[in-house]
């Protein structure tokens, strides 16, 4: 590859470093091409999946202010940009690794800090973004709907009090006004 190949690819891979939200990378020695094609169909339009030279890697990810990826840049690698739902794409790359053991997540780069295997596959294991916030609208709904149960419930105690004391007392007077006439 001539220099100027190489400097286009690094400018590129840094471009996708700083402009994705999150960076996943790969091994994917031993899938086909036909394989790679329904990966990166799988993963959608957010996420870019690339294969990529290991050193022009590195450099771009200098470049781009990322660290600790070094690392796992070692054999084969193909890094996947993530521009979307991080969750969501971490699934969709969970999901094609079981289907197709020859792709082994190796680790990546997420809000700031770098991520092993196990810590892509924990964030895959997380509700999507769109169930986690119904979960929370559903809980705000819920705690507004006890609260207002407990408000009204104050004065509707209230009032069954007063009507128990005011029968109380009219039984109480009733008594009273009933044995006067025998004194």
């Amino acid at each position: 590859m001539a220099r100027a190949d190489k400097s286009t690819v690094v400018a590129e891979l840094k471009e996708d470093f700083s402009s994705s939200s999150a960076a996943v990378l790969t091994e994917y020695r031993g899938l086909t091409v036909a394989q790679l094609k329904e990966l990166r169909r799988s993963l959608g339009d957010t996420t870019k999946f690339s294969v990529v030279k290991n050193t022009l890697t590195k450099i771009a990810a200098k470049d781009a202010g990322i660290e600790g990826l070094d690392a796992l840049l070692q054999g084969p690698s193909a890094i996947a940009f993530v521009k979307g739902d991080v969750v969501e794409a971490a699934k969709g790359l969970r999901d094609f690794s079981k289907a197709n053991p020859l792709l082994v997540i190796k680790g990546g780069y997420f809000d700031g800090k770098s991520l092993d295997a196990a810590e892509v596959t924990k964030l895959a294991d997380l509700e999507s973004r769109e169930v986690l916030l119904a979960k929370l609208a559903g809980a705000m709904k819920a705690s507004m709907g006890n609260a207002a149960a407990l408000f009204n419930a104050l004065p509707t105690q209230a009032a069954q009090l007063a009507e128990a004391l005011r029968a109380k007392r009219a039984e109480g007077a009733d008594t009273v006004t009933e044995e006067a006439p025998a004194e």
